[in-house]
Formats: C-alpha cells, sequence, structure tokens
C-alpha cells in the first residue's frame, strides 16, 4: 500500500490511499482543530476499510498545509477546500467522517452537498453551542498576540480531565499554525451560536452515526439523538479524543457506521 499527494491550488495537502478488496465508495477524512491527516494513517491497515479509497485532507493551516492569508480561515472555507480537494481528486461521491471541527466542516459540507455525500459520521463535531469548550477559549481568554494565545491555549487543555488531554496538548504546536487558531475558532464559536446544527444533522437525508467519548456521555443532546433515531455510539475509556484514547476501538465503530457500499 502506498500513499501519494495531491496539491489543488492554495497549497492545500490532501493524502490518498488505494485500497484493496471489492471497490466501494471512497471515504474522506476531515481531522479536527490540532490534528492532522496522519493521525488517521492507521486505517491503512485495518481490513474492514479493504475496498474504500482513503482521502486524508491537512486543513489549511494545519499540519502540512498552509495558507497565504491565514484571516481568510472559516468553516465555510474549509468545506470549499474539502470539496476542492475531492474535484482534484475525481471522487464524485464519498463516505464522509469528521472530528471536531472536522465534523462542523462535514455537517456544513454534507448540508450543502448531500447529493455527494452516501454516509456522514461525526466525531463530537459540533452541533451545538456548548461543543465550543476548546474554541469559545478565542473568547474567554482573549489574547491580542497569536504566540501568547496558543501557548495559553495549551497549558489550559493539558488541565483537562480526559485521558488523552496531555497527548494532544503536547504536538498541539506542531500540527496548527499560529494564526490559524483565531479565525478558525472564531467561525466555529458563530456557526455553533446561530445555525440550527443538531436540526441539520437529524434531518441529513443519509445515514448519518455520532461518535462521543463515553466521558462525555454528558453531551445535553445526545438523548435527542436517540428520541430522532440517529446512530449514538459511545466509545470507552475516552472523551473527546477518541483516536489517541481508543483508537482501536475508534477505527471500529468508524467500520461499522460505513457498511454501505
Amino acid at each position: 500500500m502506498t500513499f501519494s499527494s495531491a496539491a489543488p491550488s492554495g497549497g492545500r495537502r490532501c493524502g490518498w490511499r488505494p485500497c484493496a478488496g471489492p471497490a466501494r465508495a471512497p471515504m474522506v477524512i476531515l481531522h479536527g482543530f490540532g490534528s492532522r491527516k496522519a493521525d488517521y494513517a492507521p486505517l491503512a491497515l485495518h481490513g474492514r476499510f479493504d475496498g474504500h479509497d482513503l482521502v486524508f485532507l491537512d486543513a489549511p493551516g494545519c499540519g502540512a498545509s498552509s495558507v497565504a492569508d491565514p484571516a481568510a480561515l472559516s468553516i465555510p472555507f474549509l468545506v470549499d477546500v474539502a470539496l476542492g480537494a475531492c474535484d482534484a481528486l475525481g471522487v464524485q461521491r464519498f463516505h464522509l467522517v469528521g472530528h471536531s471541527m472536522g465534523g462542523l466542516t462535514g455537517l456544513c459540507l454534507a448540508a450543502q452537498a448531500s447529493e455527494r455525500v452516501r454516509a456522514f459520521t461525526s466525531v463530537e463535531g459540533n452541533v451545538a453551542p456548548e461543543d465550543c469548550f476548546l474554541s469559545r477559549q478565542i473568547i474567554a481568554h482573549a489574547e491580542p498576540d497569536p504566540a501568547a494565545f496558543l501557548a495559553g491555549f495549551v497549558a489550559r487543555v493539558k488541565q483537562l480531565p480526559e485521558p488523552a488531554a496531555r497527548l494532544y496538548a503536547l504536538s498541539l504546536a506542531h500540527k496548527v499554525g499560529v494564526n490559524a487558531v483565531a479565525p478558525i475558532f472564531r467561525s466555529m464559536v458563530e456557526i455553533s451560536d446561530t445555525v440550527p446544527l443538531f436540526e441539520t444533522f437529524v434531518a441529513l437525508p443519509f445515514r448519518h452515526t455520532f461518535i462521543h467519548g463515553a466521558l462525555n456521555a454528558h453531551l445535553s443532546y445526545l438523548p435527542r439523538f436517540a428520541a430522532a433515531g440517529v446512530d449514538v455510539v459511545a466509545i470507552p475509556g475516552c472523551g473527546h479524543f477518541p483516536m489517541y484514547a481508543n483508537p482501536t476501538a475508534f477505527w471500529d465503530a468508524l467500520a461499522a457506521a460505513h457498511t454501505e457500499p
């Protein structure tokens, strides 16, 4: 198995992993804030994804991706980047997965281009204002110096009472550009506070699954998801970062959520 990279206009980077097995629709993976496409590389070795081509995207300003004007970053911009990368790779219809920031991006993409999505899984992607427990720090801990804000953010994340908090925090400075933080966070807060994301998620016209860490079973909207018939999956032993705290169970949950061809 090999990886190759494509670079659509604007310096966007994506990874493409052709899979063995009977052909199935590609899977597009959108990482969360402070993560990068490489965090999902283990999917390439998971037999239950055979037959899916896997597309991993580094959001602009994250991982190996750059952006000429960080101030232009927003969730709608990230939607355009993801769709543009799929177009550049010739991926027309696909399964979609997004974590946190990527889950919000994926939800907006799924609503905007529903004819292209076969199934969508949100991994603690924003569906309510309460989900801005990280991004709202751009307001609660306002700091004009981007580097100082990121340093303070890292220090606060290290203190979160969840298994993968320190691992996530220690790699943040290597996975996100310092000037990309504020515009992304502001866009996440604005959309979460003003757009009916829960209703948008429930109304998606294809299979949609919400995955959360078992330690976050307190999320207020989980009973509403169950009442609406949404598939809700809890990953044991973790909070907001199942790909770090319990990756084996997380990969299995993703595979189960995307069993359609």
